[in-house]
Order: structure tokens, then C-alpha cells, then sequence
């Protein structure tokens, strides 16, 4: 058992729960868009993979994990140490890993910052200009948010609410940085960077 110490954040659990009731007040569209996938996120879960090692998680941000008790029944923690993994050089101490239980009720108001905002993604350009944008990671799903989104337009309360939230979450330097850095590696591996807000 390896024991780091825990990153430190300038944002306040408070911040955080500000931050998770606004987006709570907005979706991606007027229906659960788990529908249109028969909810491919959650088939990507640990318990229902062959090799549990595949299944789909999300890292929590700098601070994020103050919100949770770290004991919740429908997700596995899991932690690794910042400097062995492709974090910003700001990162240090260590960071969470979430992978949920598919058989297990996903609390929705405890759904990861990153998961919230899904199908968008922060961007900042060469001018060093934030935006939302598409997200350009490689799935092993199909989402059709993003593949098929001239038929389902995002609405624009989600839109604007995710850009507030993510402009908000830059004023902690190392989410700022890891969104710099996404973004460079977005520019020089010629991404496709489709533009939203």
C-alpha cells in the first residue's frame, strides 16, 4: 500500500458544491441522453468488463475529491502519484481515479466535474483564448452527442453553464495548467477541434 499526500487546491469543497448546483440546474439536451446510447458510459463500468482493467474512469480534478466520503458504495478509488502519469509539472501528491459499478445507483449529484460536462471539453487556443469544445478523446463507444450533432444540438444553458464553470475552475493554477496542456497536445496532434462556445 503506497500512501501519498494529498494535492492540494485553492478551491473549497464550498466552490466545488456551487459549482456541481449549477450544473445540476442544466442538461445536455431536454432528454437523458443515456437513452440515445443505452447508456454506454455506464456499460464501460468495472464490474461488467471481461478485464477489469479496461473499464472506463475519469481522474477527479485538484480538489474535487473533498466532496465525496471516499467510501461511496457505486465507485471504486483508485490512486496513483501525479509525476508517474502525463499530469502537468504543477501536479504533485496524488490523484484520484474513479471507475464506477455498473450494478450499483449512480448517484447523479456526485457525478465527476469532467462527467457533468461531457460532450465538452475546455480548449484554450494559440491566442490563449478558453472555448468549449467537442470532445476529441478517443472512446470506446460511440456517442451521439458528438457524432451525430447536428441532429442533437446541445442546449444552450448547458453550453454557457459548463463554460462558467470551467472558466471558474481555472482559478486554481493546476487545473488551468492541465487545461493548457490538453490543449497544446490537441493543437500539435492536429485534433479536429470543433468549437462550441
Amino acid at each position: 500500500m503506497y500512501y501519498y499526500i494529498v494535492m492540494r487546491s485553492i478551491l473549497s469543497k464550498f466552490e466545488y458544491e456551487d459549482i456541481f448546483r449549477m450544473l445540476d440546474e442544466v442538461s445536455p439536451l431536454d432528454i437523458d441522453c443515456g437513452t440515445l446510447c443505452n447508456a454506454a458510459c455506464c456499460s464501460c463500468a468495472q464490474d461488467v468488463l471481461d478485464d477489469p482493467e479496461e473499464a472506463l474512469g475519469i481522474y477527479l480534478l485538484p480538489g474535487e475529491d473533498k466532496l465525496y466520503s471516499h467510501n461511496e458504495e457505486w465507485l471504486v478509488w483508485d490512486t496513483c502519484r501525479a509525476r508517474d502519469y502525463d499530469f502537468p509539472k504543477s501536479w504533485h501528491g496524488k490523484v484520484f481515479f474513479l471507475t464506477c459499478k455498473a450494478n450499483c445507483f449512480c448517484e447523479r449529484e456526485l457525478r465527476p466535474m469532467q462527467c457533468r460536462t461531457f460532450p465538452l471539453q475546455p480548449h484554450i487556443d494559440e491566442d490563449g483564448s478558453l472555448h468549449l469544445i467537442y470532445d476529441t478523446n478517443e472512446l470506446p463507444y460511440v456517442c451521439p452527442l458528438i457524432e451525430e450533432r447536428d441532429k442533437y444540438p446541445l442546449n444552450e444553458d448547458f453550453i454557457k453553464a459548463t463554460f462558467k464553470a470551467w472558466k471558474y475552475l481555472m482559478r486554481e493554477p493546476k487545473i488551468a495548467d492541465l487545461i493548457k496542456m490538453d490543449s497544446q497536445y490537441r493543437i500539435e496532434d492536429e485534433d479536429e477541434i470543433i468549437i462550441v462556445y
